[in-house]
């Protein structure tokens, strides 16, 4: 509405939505309405808020006495959120597509504190379980494989509104003084300029408050049968300086104990995780222009992978050394935004670095290396990636029944990476296998979207992103005979146009239903990894394309006791790029072959009773190949790898006053389907097919919060969606085991 608002912390209490059309008066009315507020107009277009004088009393009548009559306790309705998926701020439900959203007390009342916890509570939404910092992220059951390599991520990562990944593996942020998390499937190229092909994860911190000083601490202590305690530290704080801007800022430790044993180094615990960070902001308001500086850090640290063989004599780790891994990231951004009777602009300036290196035990495969006997094999890689970004958006003010928005997009990138391989041979050690390689990637997009209200709460949508992606690699390769040594100098460019039409009705009461198609694209690139010089067939990756059919609603009956989304959707998914591995271990990319995926994703809450809340997701799909590329050996039977066709979770949170408190108990369950490894149905083991869950107790006043959660209740050991070590796949049968039943006491403070 073009106003500006201030003294805003005279109102007490949480916001109030507003679903509808609303002049600035009615809008004020509603927001201030029973928070001990008043507000009145500086001009005509700011406002000022300030404490309500209290009312004199009413003088009381006298009256005879009647027996008390107790009204029943009215039912709230489920709170609408209001997100940013769509750069426009729409209400979630009135963005035509499939949007979910966990708000902080949700995250809080939950203990969530890493992308593995949300996956539970959003359907379609997976992760592998490598380890923290070594996941990849899966939407919709659109999978190309477990291992992490050259391939862009099919989903990107967000921290607020800087993409943070590229083919790294997900950094696995603490989930620390967070607003909210948003997950958006398929295709995003007419709103992010990133485009990630099946989806998007943001992270959406708190930001600085103005006029306010806070602080709040917290501590969890935390012990895992047949394992180490864990133990976490966290404290944020917020401090205005002056009136018009503030600072706010986050820490965190955490440390995660193990629970694996190695019989062969003797070793108890060995798989222990320690992860370290921080992030700071600093916010500005000027009239009509706001000024946001950020930066974040993260440090992980895993002394060993997390998985275990099986042997004649059951599951067992027995590994020659330990396959350590570290992974750094840091982000620093500048956030320019302002709106008018001209429009809205918002231009996000980023810079990211992310280092990761990893240690596998590569002593079954040396055979492929050399003809003679080594007794002792160790194989490092590492990567360091710089990443500088642009985004800009300019969204127009209402013509008529139009709406729309354009946007650009700029990111540089560059990789540069080292594998080695070091063997032993009695006293004796040396490097067989070493390559340098350094990419570098420019990538330029122009993107946006308009939107046309036909009448009758119809409304069509029509958007895109035209992109240009270059990439320049250079490798070199030393690898003794029976290896070969060479060197590679490349470059190529990919251009094209990915396209997106939706068409909507609003429903009462904030619902909608919608059909939407749109597009996704992946660059291609060069292969340079190997023993010898890969083949003709395998030197390059082509680009993947994927096309994203899908209808829906969001409804919201009893009176907004009841929320429900759904989709239907077909994804058709060709040239599908996946990493894949030599007999050797050493990595590739390839194209595999076409596929598809089809199925029904549910969301749905329920305010049952004003204490008594239910929550659960369903994603029931069928994904498979449809045409698979020569040279693979693949049956027609194949199917997309570690994608479930059932997987299901629910939420059931209680709560009542007690004294001067508030008791909570929650109760969170999941279900993962079974799955296969790879591609192949013939040589890829079966897993899935188990149940986790965390249940909690909590006392709660204004300041202080006391909590006790049970992970995996029923100390379930499955095989998770996960791979250990490439140099032994296919040799031995590797499972991922869940973390034992581990017990959690969590206290923290407000100031």
């Amino acid at each position: 509405m073009g106003a500006t608002i201030g003294g805003v912390e005279a109102c007490k209490g949480p916001g109030v939505p507003l679903v509808g059309a609303f002049s600035l008066r009615e809008a004020l009315d509603r927001v201030s309405q029973g928070k001990g507020c008043a507000y009145s107009f500086v001009d005509a277009r700011t406002v000022r808020f300030s404490a309500a004088r209290p009312a004199p009393p009413a003088p009381r009548p006298v009256v005879a006495a009647r027996p008390a009559v107790v009204a029943p306790e009215p039912i709230a309705p489920l709170a609408p959120l209001v997100i940013n998926a769509g750069k426009r701020s729409p209400r979630l439900g009135a963005l035509a597509g499939g949007v979910s959203v966990i708000g902080s007390p949700q995250l809080q009342d939950t203990g969530v504190g890493e992308t593995g916890s949300v996956a539970r509570q959003t359907a379609g939404f997976m992760t592998t379980n490598l380890g923290a910092a070594r996941n990849k992220i899966l939407l919709r059951g659109l999978s190309d494989g477990t291992f992490t390599g050259r391939t862009q991520s099919t989903v990107g990562t967000y921290l607020d509104d800087i993409p943070v990944n590229y083919n790294a593996p997900d950094p696995d942020l603490r989930l620390i003084d967070v607003d909210r998390v948003e997950v958006m499937r398929g295709p995003q190229g007419a709103l992010y300029g990133g485009g990630s092909l099946s989806g998007i994860y943001r992270i959406v911190t708190r930001q600085p408050e103005l006029g306010r000083y806070s602080a709040s601490v917290g501590s969890t202590i935390a012990t895992t049968e047949s394992g180490s305690n864990s133990y976490r530290a966290e404290g944020v704080i917020n401090a205005p300086i002056g009136r018009v801007s503030a600072l706010r800022a986050a820490v965190y430790y955490d440390v995660d104990g193990g629970y694996l044993d190695d019989v062969n180094l003797r070793l108890s615990n060995v798989d222990k995780t320690t992860r370290r960070g921080g992030r700071a902001a600093w916010r500005a308001t000027l009239g009509d222009w706001q000024l946001k500086l950020s930066s974040a850090l993260q440090s992980v640290s895993s002394k060993d992978t997390q998985y275990v063989t099986l042997a004649p004599g059951g599951p067992r780790r027995a590994n020659q050394v330990r396959e350590i891994h570290r992974n750094r990231l840091s982000q620093t951004s500048v956030k320019i935004s302002g709106s008018g009777d001209w429009g809205q602009f918002e231009s996000v300036t980023g810079y990211v670095t992310h280092r990761y290196a990893s240690r596998y035990d590569a002593t079954v495969s040396l055979s492929e290396f050399s003809e003679e006997a080594l007794e002792l094999g160790v194989y490092d890689e590492s990567a360091r990636v710089r990443m500088a970004i642009e985004d800009m958006i300019y969204t127009a003010p209402a013509i008529g029944r139009l709406r729309w928005m354009i946007g650009g997009f700029l990111a540089t990138s560059i990789e540069e990476g080292d594998a080695d391989l070091r063997a032993r041979s009695g006293a004796v050690s040396r490097s067989y296998y070493d390559e340098d390689r350094k990419d570098r990637l420019n990538e330029y997009a122009l993107y946006g979207e308009a939107t046309y209200d036909l009448g009758g709460d119809w409304k069509v949508a029509l958007g895109g992103r035209a992109f240009k992606t270059t990439v320049h690699t250079r490798s070199y390769v030393l690898a003794p005979p029976p290896g070969q040594t060479r060197d590679l100098d490349r470059a190529a460019s990919f251009s094209g146009f990915s396209p997106k039409i939706s068409i909507q009705r609003d429903l009462a009461r904030g619902g909608m239903i919608y059909a939407l198609s749109s597009e996704g694209y992946r660059a291609g690139g060069f292969n340079s990894g190997g023993l010898t010089r890969p083949s003709e067939a395998r030197r390059v990756f082509r680009p993947d394309h994927l096309r994203n059919y899908e209808v829906g609603a969001t409804l919201n009956p009893l009176d907004g006791r009841v929320s429900l989304r759904a989709a239907l959707f077909y994804d058709d998914w060709r040239d599908i790029q996946t990493d894949q591995y030599f007999a050797s271990g050493l990595s590739y990319t390839a194209n595999i072959g076409d596929g598809r995926n089809r199925g029904l994703e549910i969301e749905a809450g329920w305010k049952a009773t004003p204490r008594l809340t239910l929550k659960a997701n369903a994603l029931f799909n069928e994904p498979k190949l449809t045409r698979i590329a020569p040279g693979y050996g693949i049956t027609d039977s194949a199917s997309l790898p570690g994608v479930p066709d059932v997987s299901f979770g629910s939420l059931v949170t209680y709560q009542r006053p007690i004294a001067a408190a508030t008791l909570m108990l929650t109760a969170e369950t999941s279900y993962i389907g079974e799955s296969r490894l790879t591609f192949d149905p013939r040589f890829s083991p079966t897993m899935g097919g188990y149940y986790t869950g965390k249940l909690s107790a909590q006392v709660m006043t204004d300041r202080w919060r006391a909590a006790v959660f049970v992970s995996n209740p029923w100390n379930s050991s499955s095989d998770t969606f996960a791979y250990g070590n490439p140099f032994s796949f296919g040799q031995v049968r590797q499972v991922t085991p869940q973390r034992p039943r581990t017990w959690s006491l969590a206290l923290s403070a407000n100031f």
